[in-house]
C-alpha cells in the first residue's frame, strides 16, 4: 500500500498539473498483471487446453473458515477469456452437512461476491479461507436453507476487474463444475439461481445474458443483480476522479488486462500507477480516492480518451443489455445512488425488456452501501433466491416497482 500512496502522491490532484514519477517501468501488460499464488493447485496440468469448459482440473477440501456445518471444496475449472482462450479459474463449493429435504437434486446457487480488486490474494477463495469474506451472513443463510453455493473467482487469472465476458464466463463455468462433481445430492439437472451485488452483479448480469449460448444445458431458475455498475460510459461522469477514483481506476486496469490494447494509451504516470496498483485488494482501493482523486486523463497524453473509437468499442462490448437472459431476472437499485447511477439499472431494465426478458427492476430507498448491506449481511438474500426457487419473484414480462 505504501507504493500506491506514493504513486498518487506523486502523481498529484489534477489541479497541481502533471508531476512524473521516478523510474521507468516496463510498459508490457505481464508487468501490470498479478503476482502469482505460489501454491502449484492454481497452476492446471498442461494439455488442459483441451479439456471442456466447465471441467474440474483439480480439487481439494477448502479449509474455509465458516460455518462449522458446511463442507467446503476448493476447485480449479477450465474457463473461457474474452477471447475465447483457454483460462483457468478457482471456485469454493459449500455443501450443508444437512441432507437436501426438497423434491428432487439439491439447489444450487452461484453466489458472486462484491468485487475484490486486483490480487490474487484479494480472491473469495483466499478470503473465505480467513474468514474475511465480507457477506458471510447472506451465504450462511444460504446454506441454512440447505441449498448448495458455489463462490467463483469470477475475475479469471488475470484478475480482470470488471470485464463482462472473462466474469460470466467463469460464473458459469464454475456453476458446471460444481454441479457435476455428484457430490452432495447436485447434479446435472439441479436447478440454479444466480446471485450478485456492486462489482458482482457485473459478472452475474453476464453470465445471465451469456447462460443461453455459452451454457444452455444449466437449469437456471432466475437471476438478481443489485447495485449494478452497467454502463461504464456513465460511471466516467460520476466515478472518475472522484472520492469513487481508487475503484474506477482498478476497474480500468482490471478492463485493461482483458483489452491490453488500452495500454498503449497510458503515459510513463499510467504506466507507473498500473504497477502500484496491481496488487491492490478493494478496501485501500476504495481509500485511495480519499487520498487524491486523480482522473483518467491525468495518466495518458490523449485528449478525450473516452471518446476514441478504441476506448468506445470496449466499452459498448462490456455494457450490458444487448441480448436477453433466458431466465426470470430482478434487478434491484438504490433510489439514492451517488456513483452507480440508478439511470443505468433503468436503462438495462429497458434494454432487455426490449429484448423480450422477463425481469422486474426494483428500487429500493437508500445508497450503494445501505441497499447492499441489506443484501450482504442480512436473510434478504436467501429470501429472494427461495422465490427465484419458487418461481415467484419475478412475474411474466416486465414490470417495476419504481
Amino acid at each position: 500500500m505504501a507504493a500506491v500512496v506514493c504513486a498518487v502522491i506523486s502523481i498529484g490532484p489534477p489541479v497541481t498539473g502533471r508531476a512524473d514519477l521516478p523510474g521507468d517501468p516496463p510498459h508490457e501488460l505481464s508487468s501490470v498483471l498479478p503476482d502469482p499464488l505460489p501454491d502449484p493447485f492454481y497452476r492446471p496440468a498442461p494439455g488442459f487446453e483441451q479439456t471442456r469448459p466447465g471441467t474440474v482440473l483439480a480439487n481439494r477440501p477448502a479449509h474455509v473458515a465458516f460455518p462449522p456445518t458446511a463442507q467446503s471444496t476448493e476447485l480449479l475449472i477450465r474457463s473461457t477469456d474474452t477471447v475465447a482462450d483457454p483460462v483457468p479459474v478457482v471456485a469454493t463449493l459449500l455443501l450443508p452437512d444437512t441432507p437436501w429435504s426438497g423434491p428432487g437434486p439439491r439447489p444450487l446457487v452461484g453466489y458472486v461476491p462484491p468485487i475484490s480488486a486486483l490480487g490474487n490474494g484479494c480472491v473469495p477463495s483466499q478470503k473465505m479461507r480467513s474468514g474475511l469474506q465480507a457477506d458471510l451472513l447472506a451465504i450462511t443463510a444460504l446454506l441454512d436453507r440447505e441449498y448448495a453455493v458455489v463462490v467463483p473467482d469470477y475475475q479469471g487469472p488475470r484478475q480482470a476487474y470488471s470485464a463482462g465476458l472473462m466474469e460470466g464466463h467463469a460464473v458459469l463455468d464454475a456453476v458446471r463444475a460444481a454441479i457435476g462433481l455428484g457430490l452432495g445430492e447436485l447434479r446435472p439437472d439441479s436447478p440454479v439461481v444466480l446471485t450478485g451485488y456492486s462489482g458482482g452483479s457485473i459478472a452475474t448480469g453476464w453470465a445471465a445474458q451469456l447462460a443461453p449460448g455459452y451454457a444452455p444445458e444449466l437449469r437456471l431458475a432466475g437471476a438478481m443483480i443489485g447495485g449494478t455498475p452497467a454502463d461504464y460510459r456513465m460511471l466516467w461522469e460520476t466515478m472518475n476522479g472522484t472520492a469513487a477514483a481508487g475503484v474506477f481506476l482498478a476497474a480500468t486496469l482490471g478492463l485493461a488486462r482483458e483489452y491490453p490494447e488500452l495500454l498503449t494509451l497510458l503515459n510513463d504516470n499510467g504506466w507507473r500507477l498500473a504497477h502500484a496498483l496491481r496488487n491492490l485488494c478493494i478496501e485501500p482501493a476504495t481509500l485511495l480516492g480519499l487520498v487524491t482523486r486523480i482522473r483518467v486523463e491525468q495518466l495518458t497524453d490523449v485528449p478525450d480518451p473516452i471518446e476514441l473509437p478504441l476506448v468506445r468499442r470496449i466499452i459498448a462490448a462490456n455494457t450490458l443489455g444487448a441480448a436477453a437472459p433466458a431466465a426470470p431476472l430482478l434487478i434491484y437499485h438504490g433510489a439514492d445512488e451517488i456513483f452507480v447511477p440508478l439511470a443505468g439499472a433503468v436503462n438495462l431494465y429497458r434494454n432487455w425488456c426490449r429484448e423480450r426478458a422477463r425481469v422486474r427492476l426494483q428500487v429500493q430507498p437508500g445508497g450503494h452501501f445501505i441497499v447492499g448491506a441489506q443484501a450482504l449481511a442480512t436473510a434478504q438474500t436467501a429470501d429472494r433466491v427461495g422465490e427465484l426457487f419458487a418461481g415467484t419473484l419475478v412475474p411474466e414480462g416486465c414490470t417495476t416497482d419504481r
